[in-house]
């Protein structure tokens, strides 16, 4: 019989990266992520989505750039030392997500309740579900819609190797 109060324990299978974009918790997959660095010199593109801010080179590999901010509908803010890329991997190319900050690795105990709908697209937001953590609600990104806009900066040539 398990102790009042006991947890149970999270499954590795579902750990998440938590970050912040406005004032909103997000979180995503930690198997998708590569890696999380700093912001990077980007080279703008024409003829991109407004959330596409560009490409940069990433040891070598021309990794797309998204500006979260944009893609949820908020303002664009220039970056601080809490400005971060978290590099995933979509398909066969890496994408770099540009969050406010990064929070911490958690791991879910549950299932992913449905995103609530008020009004907008969770299909086009990209999100996939809700949990919580500390008390704090969590959207989880789905990073399989960013394939699409990986597959036609592909098409465009635009992810050619970095010299």
């Amino acid at each position: 019989m398990p102790l009042t109060g006991e947890r149970s324990r999270p499954d590795p299978q579902k750990s998440l990266v938590g970050f912040v974009v406005g004032d909103v918790h997000y979180a995503i997959d930690i198997t998708r992520v590569r890696e999380i660095v700093n912001p990077l010199e980007v080279t703008t593109l024409p003829h991109t989505p407004p959330e596409v801010a560009g490409v940069a080179n990433h040891r070598g590999e021309v990794v797309p750039v998204i500006e979260l901010r944009v893609r949820f509908g908020l303002p664009p803010v220039d970056p601080t030392r809490s400005t971060k890329w978290i590099l995933v991997d979509v398909g066969t190319h890496t994408v770099g997500l540009v969050v406010d900050a990064v929070t911490e690795v958690f791991g879910t105990s549950g299932d992913y309740r449905p995103t609530p709908p008020v009004g907008g697209s969770s299909d086009l937001r990209g999100i996939t579900g809700v949990t919580t953590h500390d008390e704090r609600m969590i959207f989880v990104l789905d990073v399989g819609r960013f394939i699409e806009l990986a597959l036609a900066l592909a098409a465009s040539g635009a992810l050619l190797e970095a010299p």
